[in-house]
């Protein structure tokens, strides 16, 4: 095992980052700099193989830029989620670092196996493994997901969620003895400044006055477009000049959704930009956008309400898993009954109606000075320095 100076410790994170898409591989980029910058040995380890590409549902599982944080290049692409024999050297590799923890990204069952191969031979070999869980289950479930997450969450000594649900379900399948460090996300810092709201709704041809909204992220069933789609002509009724954005690519069968769209004659107010959306067009969509909002079927938490607090831009929330949590209602946004139109449309009519937009801006500000990635930080401390004390 490594040696502590200081309290500086030597971590291995292993996740996915760049060139790997999406919010899990941003969070672990972050994490990475964010132990860095905290001063911080750390040893990146990415995957060789993530997906295969025949299960993977989106068009890449690539970032279509070469945009890497400075921390994560050269990161080690040892991790194959379909060769065991990647599991045994990644395991090597990582004893031959010398860590005094591994911290672990978790959030699918797919990834346990690997996980929890690799998490078993470095605690044979003295190396304490972490996790941070941000699913312990996962939104559509399958029989077998609780066996494959507890064989890795329960080969950890400790792990940090982030919403009440997730602790909920990671309590059954972690062990008893295994530490728990709860905090709020992180606000992702990563996409700069938005764009300014003329130039931005210029880009995406919007109109410069009207109300917009926008839905942000894949499209899959759980995430709720339909229901959104639903609610849009009772919000029309109420502000007749109202566009909405769908900013991501379908992760399951889009006609459903493009029915809805053509049976209720919204093809002039929606815009769907049907496609993965880059670090550098992020702040465009949320400079152009009045409120995002997130129409969960399930959900346990939202990296998209992270972004949405970094560009303090107001959220409408369904109250499922932890979503609430992230937006406390009428502090940040609205939160509403999940699957209900009409509850919906009612909250959006009333944010642009009553004039909300200031005071749940406001709250924004306020609650993103508080979800710095500092706190992921000290919550990594406290199990590492808890592990070497014992």
């Amino acid at each position: 095992m490594g040696q502590r100076d200081n309290d500086k410790w030597r971590i291995a994170v292993v996740g996915p980052m760049h060139p790997y898409r999406g919010g899990i591989a941003h969070f672990t980029e972050m994490t990475v700099e964010a132990l860095v910058e905290r001063g911080h040995e750390v040893r990146p380890v990415s995957f060789s193989r993530q997906y295969p590409e025949l299960l993977f549902p989106g068009k890449s599982q690539y970032e279509p830029d070469d945009d890497a944080s400075p921390v994560v290049q050269g990161a080690p692409r040892l991790l194959d989620t379909l060769n065991p024999l990647s599991w045994g050297r990644t395991a090597l590799r990582l004893r031959e670092q010398a860590p005094d923890a591994v911290l672990f990204q978790y959030w699918m069952p797919f990834f346990a196996p690997a996980y929890g191969t690799v998490a078993r031979l470095l605690r044979w070999a003295g190396i304490p493994s972490y996790a941070v869980v941000h699913n312990a289950l996962p939104h559509e479930r399958h029989v077998g997901d609780a066996w494959l997450s507890r064989f890795f969450l329960r080969a950890c000594e400790g792990h940090v969620v982030m919403s009440d649900a997730v602790a909920a379900d990671l309590r059954p399948l972690r062990r008893p003895d295994a530490a728990l460090q709860q905090i709020e996300h992180p606000v992702y810092e990563r996409f700069g400044d938005p764009a300014p709201r003329a130039e931005a709704r210029a880009a995406l041809d919007l109109p410069s006055e009207a109300p917009v909204l926008l839905f942000f992220g894949f499209v899959r069933e759980y995430k709720g477009l339909h229901v959104l789609l639903e609610a849009l002509p009772d919000v029309l009724e109420a502000l007749p000049s109202l566009h909405l954005v769908v900013a991501g690519e379908p992760y399951d069968n889009p006609e459903r959704y493009r029915r809805l769209i053509r049976d209720n004659d919204l093809g002039g107010r929606v815009h769907w930009h049907d496609e993965y959306v880059p670090s550098e067009r992020v702040p465009t969509y949320f400079g152009a956008a009045d409120l995002v909002v997130q129409p969960y079927v399930s959900a346990t938490q939202s990296g998209v309400a992270q972004i949405a607090t970094h560009f303090e831009t107001p959220m409408i929330v369904t109250d499922v898993g932890g979503l609430a949590e992230s937006v406390p209602h009428e502090e940040v946004g609205f939160v509403v009954p999940p699957e209900d139109p009409g509850a919906l449309a009612g909250a959006v009519a009333r944010f642009f109606q009553d004039d909300w937009r200031d005071r749940l801006t406001d709250g924004m500000r306020a609650r993103r000075h508080r979800h710095h990635p500092d706190r992921l930080v000290d919550a990594v401390e406290r199990l590492v320095a808890q592990t070497q004390m014992e």
